[in-house]
């Protein structure tokens, strides 16, 4: 009776035990799987911001290097050296036959040694000890007719033989060289660069070239030095320059144990050897051994214009050590959960607890899963961005603070919560936070603003966004504030505009020069359309587009014969047919210029009219661009107002009258009111009224 009894028991017990352990089995599982997929998620965050880096740095080594040929390619585009240079070659290297030889060899060794001096191709001004020989210097300039003889050079240049020869006979038919990194005579690494000079008014094939421009200088901090990521904390981050030459990866920069440029090399075979992994995988990232064999974390990138690779590394201790505990400890939080489920399983079979418990169980897992993942969301995706991201709340209180934000505050994120911004960052600073996020939480929109603004390190442009947040079940309403350093963007543009401006100065000045009666002229269609534009108040790359536009208008006469340009009686048709045709040559000139408006597309639809009379393609009214109807009633005021060799200019009323005459046939009336306001409301007259005779 006794064994019939307890069968039944045990052949319950069995399945349920079988269950529990393999649902204590699958936890672990999934236990295990979960950190593994937390550690393999970390190395993709440090894979997203060695990458961010890597880019930042090839960047700046990049324009380092373009910087180096734009001197050489200023040099070679220096009208004073080409006329020297094409005088040299075409007396074949006699320079007796050049005009007033001394006069320019003397100009061309100045100019070598200024721009040496500026450019950083001279050696450093360092006092020698006196009876110590000094080391001789790899830096200098050199100019070098085609067939590689000195023409004039700075005064510490070395002489072109041995390896320096063999570069520059290696080089003669390509665009431009750079000698690759190596050891000068006296042990200090340098690199070398070369371009062409061509004849004034030649052509710019290799047959054409009468000379080279070759620069050599040492590497050195100018270099190297940009390696470095600003505002790093990471003790082992670091960034070194390698190279492949036959079986062997060479390191060309500084490495944090001390070695010296040029100073170390590793088989390219070496096994888990990062440096070696990334020569062929640039773009690659990979967990291996540096070339002081600890184990580190690497991405790399191939420099452009250059054989020379990018690794950036940090040690996996150091970039993981802070995961590697926190996993640590939810690994036994997590097992000790399972053994606690477990357990409670157990005890609920067992004792036969209530559904009810189950249920408040299921919720506060729930709830408490929900905010540990939101928590660590907000600070897995802020803490690796470079912006400043927190939350304030309708008091000024931080309810949340990335990393870069409490960088900047100098204290812990959690330290930040519950304080006011003017205690953690300073009232007037605050005071500019609070003002924008008072407009977005009034309108309930995103308010936006670009600023200026000193931080004690130097003036920053800074873009911040001001996000209204709505009350919800997870907390009361505030403001998310995300900020970002836009200094180098705006640099850049700002930088990008002097340049266009410059080239279409320098395009001025050559029309200027073949049409002296039109001198100015475009200038002032150009100043004048930038003037209607703005009276207008059309959007910022509209406005350009107009200025520019109106600067080039008569760019096209380069190709019409001075003979035309000057001539003060009647042209035949053909040569009236040629100037007008030259608007449409101007405006192929500048059309693969990157302008920020339509500048190109301006200039062409310049002659057509309002009401469709006009050319080339007869398009009307609000079909022709905005720009284009600035430019057309600009041009013309200009030409009425401006004196020419066969009649005087109009006074600025009888301009103004023939314009208002034309309104609704080759003018837009809204263009012309505008020019009207220019001149009467904000003192345009002066710029276009002749000068008055002093009283007697």
């Amino acid at each position: 009776m006794t064994d019939t009894q307890i069968a039944p028991g045990r052949g319950r017990l069995l399945p349920t035990v079988l269950l529990l352990a393999g649902a204590v089995a699958i936890a672990l599982v999934l236990v295990f799987q979960f950190v593994e997929g937390e550690r393999a998620r970390e190395r993709r965050g440090w894979q997203t911001r060695l990458g961010i880096v890597a880019d930042s740095r090839v960047a700046a080594v990049s324009r380092w290097v373009e910087a180096q040929y734009s001197e050489l390619n200023g040099l070679g585009a220096n009208p004073a050296l080409q006329i020297y240079m094409t005088e040299l070659a075409e007396a074949r290297g006699d320079r007796k036959r050049v005009t007033d030889v001394a006069a320019q060899a003397a100009y061309l060794e100045i100019l070598l040694t200024v721009t040496g001096a500026r450019a950083g191709f001279a050696p450093p001004s360092a006092p020698t000890m006196a009876g110590v020989p000094s080391i001789p210097v790899a830096a200098g300039l050199a100019l070098l007719d085609r067939d590689w003889n000195i023409v004039a050079a700075t005064a510490a240049m070395p002489p072109l033989d041995g390896a320096l020869a063999a570069f520059l006979a290696e080089n003669a038919a390509v665009e431009r060289a750079m000698l690759d990194l190596d050891r000068s005579a006296s042990g200090r690494p340098r690199l070398g660069f070369l371009v062409p000079v061509f004849a004034v008014q030649g052509g710019i094939k290799p047959a054409d070239r009468i000379g080279y421009v070759f620069g050599l200088k040492e590497a050195d901090e100018a270099l190297f030095g940009l390696l470095a990521q600003p505002g790093s904390i990471e003790r082992s981050l670091e960034a070194v320059l390698v190279r492949r030459r036959g079986a062997v990866i060479e390191f060309l920069s500084p490495l944090a144990d001390g070695s010296a440029p040029l100073a170390r090399s590793v088989a390219h075979d070496t096994p888990d050897l990062v440096e070696a992994y990334a020569v062929p995988n640039p773009g690659g990232f990979v967990l291996g051994r540096d070339y002081r064999d600890n184990e580190v974390l690497a991405t790399s990138r191939a420099v452009p214009s250059t054989p020379w690779t990018l690794v950036q590394k940090i040690d996996r201790a150091e970039a993981l050590a802070n995961s590697d505990s926190r996993l640590r400890r939810t690994l036994v939080l997590l097992l000790v959960g399972v053994a606690a489920v477990a357990a409670g399983l157990i005890a609920a079979w067992r004792h036969g607890a209530s559904r009810r418990a189950e249920d408040a169980m299921a919720r506060f897992r729930d709830v408490a899963g929900r905010l540990e993942r939101q928590g660590k969301f907000l600070h897995l995706v802020t803490d690796s961005a470079p912006n400043v991201i927190f939350v304030s709340d309708r008091a000024g209180k931080y309810r949340f603070a990335n990393r870069r934000a409490a960088e900047l505050a100098g204290m812990a994120p959690d330290d930040m919560i519950g304080k006011t911004l003017s205690a953690v960052i300073g009232a007037d600073r605050a005071r500019r936070y609070e003002l924008l996020s008072e407009q977005a939480w009034a309108a309930r929109t995103t308010a936006t603003a670009i600023e200026r603004v000193d931080l004690g390190g130097g003036v920053r442009v800074l873009q911040s966004a001001h996000v209204p947040l709505a009350e919800s079940e997870d907390g009361p309403g505030g403001i998310l504030v995300v900020e970002e350093d836009v200094t180098d963007v705006v640099t850049e543009r700002e930088r990008r505009e002097r340049t266009l401006r410059h080239l279409v100065q320098s395009l001025l000045s050559v029309v200027d020069r073949r049409d002296p009666y039109a001198a100015n002229h475009s200038q002032r269609v150009g100043r004048l359309a930038r003037a209607i534009a703005d009276e207008m108040e059309l959007p910022l790359a509209e406005r350009e587009a107009a200025e520019y536009a109106g600067n080039l208008l008569n760019l096209g006469k380069i190709l019409v014969s001075e003979d035309v340009l000057t001539r003060s009686g009647p042209l035949e048709e053909a040569e009236r047919r040629q100037i007008r045709d030259s608007v449409q040559a101007g405006a192929d000139f500048v059309a693969d210029v990157e302008f920020d408006g339509p500048v190109a597309e301006t200039i062409r639809q310049s002659g057509e009219r309002w009401d469709g009379a006009g050319g080339p393609r007869g398009l009307a009214g609000d079909q022709i661009l905005t720009t284009a109807r600035v430019v057309a009633a600009a041009n013309a005021f200009v030409a009425m107002v401006s004196a020419r060799a066969h009649r005087p200019g109009l006074g600025v009323d009888a301009a103004l009258a023939a314009l208002f005459g034309e309104i609704g046939r080759a003018y837009d009336r809204r263009v012309v009111a505008a020019l009207s306001n220019y001149l009467d409301s904000r003192g345009g007259r002066t710029a276009f009224e002749p000068a008055r005779p002093p009283a007697s």
